[in-house]
């Protein structure tokens, strides 16, 4: 079969042919129609992703296809069932075996392209302000980088929950994603202050941050008193540095969110979140912003989409029609 790998750190992927994997005991094996990209899968490449796995590897997080084998002891699926998995690695091939317990079935009206760009991001971001922050209806919410794969949906769960949302991103073109979200107000990043912009708007009580660096800064200080961070990512390739006198001083809480961490210590958290978001994308509640579609044989071209940050939403990869 063809595979995007990952040789060796540091080194460029390429599409080569591998064996065909075997299910596992408690695997299933998927026919995978598209792999959503993520801005982890760079640092992977890198090998500076906290779960980079052993080389060679083949690169891509979550995907969307058609269960064509079990592998012993599975239940509750079948041959032929559509479903979306976090794999964690694996995504851009035509086959893939994954541990069930991190499958998920789709809606039959739920399409691949959707299905694929659908866990991480509004996964991370429904854990991050209901379950962390515990968001609440009339609350202020900060969105940074509000235009990319996790910060657009961000905005969107944001005002599904009744929250005012300020979404910051870079440029015109990414604040009318932003705006056609759900966005209340609009920070240009490139040309506005932000904490002052936030400041008069009467503050933040949540900030959603998947940028780190500068961005972070002018957030924290923009905070209200009792306000909750969340530190998301680092896309700014800057990790902030906390100031505990001003946590303390404002009464600041900063809760880090690693969504895919759950599946180890309280699965259920993910479990129960993806109920909850496939029952509101099956209700139109939902609408995942796919900005680009690539073959197999153009990921690298997807890639360069994320590390240029040129993409609004989602970017996938189309591995084969099923």
């Amino acid at each position: 079969m063809r595979a995007y790998v990952v040789p060796a750190p540091d080194t460029r992927p390429s599409v080569i042919t591998i064996p065909e994997p075997v299910p596992a005991k408690g695997e299933i094996r998927v026919r995978i129609a598209t792999c959503g990209l993520n801005f982890a899968d760079l640092l992977m490449i890198k090998g500076t992703y906290q779960d980079t796995p052993s080389h060679p590897f083949t690169l891509g997080m979550e995907v969307a296809g058609v269960i064509d084998s079990l592998g012993d002891g599975v239940k509750g699926f079948a041959v032929g069932d559509r479903v979306a998995v976090f794999g964690g690695q694996g995504g851009l091939a035509e086959l893939g075996c994954f541990d069930a317990i991190r499958a998920v079935k789709l809606p039959d009206a739920m399409p691949f392209t959707d299905a694929a760009a659908f866990q991480i991001a509004y996964g991370t971001s429904h854990v991050a302000l209901d379950y962390r922050a515990r968001l609440q209806p009339g609350e202020t919410l900060l969105v940074l980088g509000a235009a990319g794969g996790v910060g657009l949906t961000a905005v969107e769960i944001g005002k599904l929950m009744g929250a005012n949302v300020i979404a910051c991103a870079r440029g015109a073109d990414k604040l009318q994603a932003a705006k056609a979200a759900g966005a209340d107000h609009l920070i240009d990043a490139r040309t506005q202050d932000i904490r002052a912009e936030v400041k008069a708007l009467g503050g933040a009580d949540v900030v959603y941050d998947p940028v780190g660096g500068d961005q972070w800064d002018a957030a924290f200080r923009a905070c209200k008193p009792d306000a909750r961070l969340l530190p998301i990512g680092f896309a700014s390739g800057e990790v902030p540095q906390i100031k505990s006198n001003h946590l303390l001083v404002k009464n600041l809480s900063v809760l880090g969110v690693y969504w895919g961490g759950y599946l180890a210590f309280k699965p259920e958290v993910l479990t129960d979140s993806l109920a909850t978001l496939m029952q509101w994308h099956a209700d139109g509640r939902l609408h995942p912003h796919v900005s680009n579609t690539f073959p197999l044989d153009q990921a690298d071209e997807g890639l360069e989409m994320l590390r240029t940050r040129k993409s609004t939403g989602k970017v996938v990869i189309t591995i084969q029609d099923l």
